[in-house]
């Protein structure tokens, strides 16, 4: 069997230039009109690049927005969760007219990250993007919060990538492409691949999920997010090394991939689980891991909202689809990892497993059960948190699902 398509049916379409191309357009990208880039627009750029966007070809025009927000849908007909835009102020946007070029620069580092011909300039409703996509307008919610302090126009047109910023330096192997994962699963001979999307250290929980799917797939992509996450959650690289370790004992060899991916949280729930099941596909990936309040933040959303929705999306929308898997935890009557679906023990018998409650008792130095985590990976992680000095230190809330 072949590896799933790329979404749209097409090839991948990374946008990275490469060799005299590259050169030429970053030497021409020096003296077109700077306009800077925030994180998630700075990752959205870079994924564009690498193809992992696939078939994009740049940020969405207004009628793209309206379309997606409204019915997933782009003007073209493809299916497309959420929103891929860039912003910026009014001042800036009178200077730029629409059929010129200009250079979008990362707003953090300075580099030039590519270029693009602006075919449109528009406005947005902030608010009906915000109630359409994260189901909220609040703005304690982290996408919210986003979305309503980004510029108020948007400027859309196709981009010619010119770098993938410092991940390739600051990940190494970790950080890969569509086209290296996909070239990665055919060596090894997979073409019945999960992905497993995580921001967070792999618990025992994880560990259960990623094992179901080895029951019934090839092997599974660990796939870390390697952008901007909140205040207090764990480093990539600590990450890395925790799932290395994990793999290393706990899982059979050559059933596991590890790799890592340079967006942002965008903390859409279920409308994001849907965007992770759509790029996870141009790596690839035959089905994603559907667990717990996937994406999800605080109580946003319900704790299964993220496989209803994928039951209303038009039959075809996808090739990758979700392994969904009920609510899982340690048992210990069962003596072991169950789900609500095999457990018919109460919830007094049951220790219910997040990242987040691991990280709230790492991080204030309490024990952290066996049945919660492998002692290798705490030693890992246990090793960070005595790194950090006091001002590093972020107190680490339980809300929503998390706090059960």
């Amino acid at each position: 069997m072949a590896l799933v398509n790329p979404h749209g049916g097409g090839s991948l379409r990374p946008l990275l230039l490469e060799g005299q191309a590259l050169k030429v357009e970053l030497a021409r990208a020096q003296s077109l009109p700077k306009v800077k880039v925030s994180s998630r627009e700075a990752g959205d750029i870079i994924m564009l690049g690498i193809g992992g966007f696939t078939p994009l070809e740049g940020f969405m025009t207004h009628t793209d927005w309206q379309g997606v927000c409204d019915g997933m849908k782009m003007a073209n007909g493809l299916f497309w969760p959420i929103p891929i835009t860039l912003s910026t102020d009014e001042v800036i946007a009178d200077g730029i007219k629409t059929g010129s070029d200009i250079a979008l620069v990362d707003g953090a580092s300075g580099e030039i990250l590519a270029t693009m011909k602006v075919t449109e300039k528009f406005k947005i409703d902030k608010a009906h993007e915000c109630a359409t996509v994260f189901k909220t307008t609040d703005i304690e919610h982290p996408g919210v919060k986003m979305v309503m302090e980004q510029g108020d126009i948007n400027l859309a047109g196709p981009i010619k990538v010119l770098s993938q910023g410092d991940f390739p330096e600051k990940y190494g192997d970790l950080f890969m492409s569509p086209k290296e994962t996909r070239a990665k699963f055919e060596a090894m001979g997979w073409s019945r691949v999960a992905a497993f999307q995580t921001r967070n250290p792999m618990h025992r929980s994880h560990e259960y999920l990623a094992k179901i799917a080895i029951e019934t797939c090839d092997g599974v992509l660990i796939h870390s997010l390697l952008g901007n996450l909140k205040p207090g959650d764990i480093p990539a690289d600590v990450r890395s090394e925790a799932i290395s370790t994990l793999a290393e004992h706990y899982f059979v060899k050559n059933t596991v991939l590890q790799a890592g991916y340079p967006l942002d949280m965008r903390y859409a729930g279920p409308r994001e689980a849907l965007l992770h099941a759509l790029f996870r596909q141009n790596y690839g990936c035959s089905d994603l891991i559907v667990g717990r309040d996937h994406a999800g933040v605080g109580s946003y959303y319900g704790p299964f909202d993220a496989h209803h929705i994928f039951d209303q999306i038009p039959k075809g929308s996808l090739e990758t689809q979700p392994l969904k898997i009920d609510w899982t935890f340690w048992c210990y009557k069962c003596g072991g990892m169950a789900s609500a679906r095999t457990c018919p023990h109460g919830e007094a018998d049951r220790l219910l497993l997040s990242g987040t409650k691991l990280r709230k008792m790492l991080s204030e130095g309490g024990d952290v059960p066996a049945e919660f985590s492998r002692p290798e990976v705490l030693e890992v992680l246990r090793a960070y948190y005595a790194s950090l000095a006091e001002d590093e230190k972020v107190e680490v809330k339980l809300s929503g699902h998390s706090a059960r």
